[in-house]
Order: structure tokens, then C-alpha cells, then sequence
């Protein structure tokens, strides 16, 4: 609301200082929403956390949930058979678990990227088109900014949490 100060105001990070190689710039803008996108879950009350602020019923776990499974199909070969059912973490799991997974998942990612020197090579898919590493990476930018930004009003609408 005009002129209410937010309760939690973060320090925003700046964007991250890279490599001057293409693959350099990529994988430290990817990171860098990341780590944004991690930290705007990380913390969140629940119920709150997993209840819809919007008509279309996206919630601030849905959202890292929904990434953790996109990081999983671009760059460990997931193959992901229903996209809207990635955006509900299961009632089973807590926020902290939900961070964890995302992290583990892209410590994982980022070993297989580690071993990609070539970012036109595919990186292997079971029964579908691979598309090229670079490729895969700026999706995976482009998705992860979108969904911070997502993330980023839907926190602040939970508990007055902003910035990166």
C-alpha cells in the first residue's frame, strides 16, 4: 500500500560481478536468481507460505517447488509429465525441506554444467529433444527471473519481507 513502510526490508544484492566468457556470465546470473529466489522462501510463515495471494492460485512454496522440477528437466534429465502439478509442494513437506531440495537440485545441476566446456553441446535427455547447454541456460535464467519477480510480491505480501 502507498506509504506503508515494509516490516523486513532485506538488503538487495547487486547483480553479480562475473567472468568476462559467455559461459561465466550465464551460470553467475543464473546463480545469483537463484540464491534471490531460495532466500524469498527461505523463512516464510507458514500456512501462509503455501497459500494462494493471487486468483490464479500461485503461492510463494508452489513457486520454488515448480523451479526445483524445471532445474531438474533441463539439467538432469527429468522428464516432467504434468507441469501445473509442480507448482503445489506436498502438504508433507516444510519450507525447509522444500530450500533444501531446490539446492541440492542445483548442486547437482551445477556439477553437470561444471563438466560442459562447450555450451552447443546438449546435455543428454531420455526420449526428447536435448536443447543446447547455452540454450538451457538462458531458459533457465529467463524462468528463474520471472519467478523471483513472482516471488518477490508475493513475499511481501505475506509479511512485509523485501528486497533481494
Amino acid at each position: 500500500m502507498p506509504g506503508t513502510k515494509p516490516r523486513n526490508r532485506r538488503r538487495d544484492a547487486p547483480p553479480p560481478r562475473t567472468g568476462s566468457s559467455e559461459s561465466e556470465t550465464l551460470r553467475g546470473f543464473l546463480d545469483y536468481l537463484r540464491t534471490s529466489i531460495a532466500a524469498k522462501v527461505d523463512g516464510a510463515p507458514e500456512p501462509q507460505v503455501r497459500t494462494a495471494a493471487v486468483p490464479s492460485g500461485t503461492n510463494l512454496l508452489g513457486l520454488l517447488e515448480h523451479l526445483t522440477h524445471v532445474e531438474r528437466s533441463m539439467f538432469l534429465g527429468d522428464n516432467v509429465t504434468d507441469w501445473q502439478a509442480t507448482f503445489e509442494a506436498s502438504p508433507a513437506d516444510t519450507v525447509a525441506d522444500v530450500v533444501a531440495r531446490y539446492r541440492e537440485t542445483v548442486r547437482r545441476a551445477n556439477e553437470i554444467l561444471d563438466n560442459c566446456t562447450d555450451l552447443a553441446v546438449s546435455i543428454p535427455r531420455a526420449g526428447r529433444p536435448a536443447p543446447s547447454v547455452r540454450w538451457a541456460l538462458t531458459h533457465m535464467i529467463e524462468e528463474t527471473g520471472r519467478h523471483a519477480g513472482h516471488a518477490d510480491i508475493l513475499r511481501e505480501l505475506i509479511d512485509g519481507t523485501t528486497g533481494r
